[in-house]
């Protein structure tokens, strides 16, 4: 694990150019500045997007807009010509991309296409899926592209534990897809994609973690990941909330309700270094923002420095600064409360 977790830092550094490091260093300074002014814009752009293939999936999950068909956004498919414009827009500076947003990304026809696209400008890749399209011709299709990065989520070490979040989901499908991928991967030799073995864990599955963690290895994965469950309506509880607080994103209090654990601090450098592109184009502040409330632009209709330096994201940056907790997206962030494996 400790090899693969070099050669996976030794991918991302391969995407490393004088200009994106520069522009990084710029987002980073303007950033503790402003932490102190709290009037000021970021100096670069972002270095880091994520970009949304779809909004469409097999599972019906149960914290989950896209599983439980719940947008009141517009929902489709990127095509290749929306996403080569995205590219001609930021890939000078970007360095970190994550194709993933809402929906399952393999359920787009051009997926490989938008990895190869970006491995051609030396963008770091990434994505995170349900693990129910691993069959041999997409894992090979994965690795031939050349994604970086692969997050595969497992919220359970048997079906009926597994399938009372992943909604419709087969547990065995997914294991054999990650066998199939590990393997293939070793028959080629290949030093990527870094695979991650993501189990989000809730009050279902907690007693688990143990279980998890060997399965991991069996599988022959390069890394497994505790990640703590956002639940929407969590001020009154949920059986989804963990008992144990060190994998929860909440405490509960004497009355039996629940409060967030996190301090909401006036500052927040996803917001200030990133940005979540939707399936259309549309230009949102975090990828919190599931629904898209919070569009600052179209880039199909403006240049992304036009909207990374209007005046709604400049009032939307100054409120993240000077009143985190009065916007409704940040109420359930996980900065500073993500479960640590």
């Amino acid at each position: 694990m400790i090899k693969a977790r070099i050669q996976d830092s030794l991918n991302l550094l391969a995407a490393i150019t004088l200009r994106r490091l520069w522009n990084l260093l710029l987002l980073r300074m303007s950033y503790v500045i402003n932490i102190l002014k709290k009037d000021m814009q970021p100096w670069g752009m972002p270095y880091s997007i994520s970009v949304e293939p779809t909004t469409h999936c097999n599972l019906h999950c149960l914290e989950c807009p896209s599983g439980q068909r719940q947008f009141s956004r517009k929902t489709g498919n990127l095509d290749v010509e929306t996403y080569r414009h995205i590219i001609r827009e930021m890939h000078t500076h970007l360095l970190y991309m994550i194709l993933y947003f809402q929906g399952e990304p393999y359920l787009n026809k051009y997926f490989f296409d938008f990895i190869r696209i970006a491995k051609k400008h030396r963008i770091y890749t990434a994505t995170s899926t349900n693990g129910h399209y691993l069959t041999e011709e997409n894992a090979r299709k994965t690795i031939d592209a050349g994604l970086d990065r692969l997050i595969i989520s497992v919220d359970g070490v048997d079906q009926k534990t597994y399938e009372k979040y992943r909604v419709g989901g087969n547990l065995q499908s997914v294991k054999k897809g990650i066998e199939t991928l590990v393997r293939i991967k070793k028959e080629k030799k290949s030093p990527k994609p870094y695979i991650i073995l993501q189990f989000i864990v809730f009050g279902t599955n907690e007693h688990q973690i143990p279980e998890v963690k060997r399965l991991a290895s069996e599988l022959g994965v390069d890394r497994i990941e505790l990640k703590s469950a956002q639940i929407y309506d969590y001020r009154k509880g949920s059986p989804l909330i963990p008992k144990n607080e060190k994998y929860s994103r909440y405490h509960r209090l004497a009355d039996g309700t629940y409060e967030m654990k996190n301090k909401m601090l006036n500052r927040c450098w996803r917001m200030w270094a990133s940005c979540v592109l939707t399936w259309d184009a549309q230009v949102v502040p975090c990828c919190f923002d599931k629904d898209a409330h919070y569009t600052m632009g179209s880039l199909l209709k403006d240049g992304f420095p036009q909207i990374w330096e209007n005046k709604q994201y400049k009032n939307f940056r100054k409120k993240v600064f000077t009143d985190r907790q009065s916007i409704d997206i940040c109420q359930n962030c996980t900065e500073g409360t993500k479960a640590r494996s």
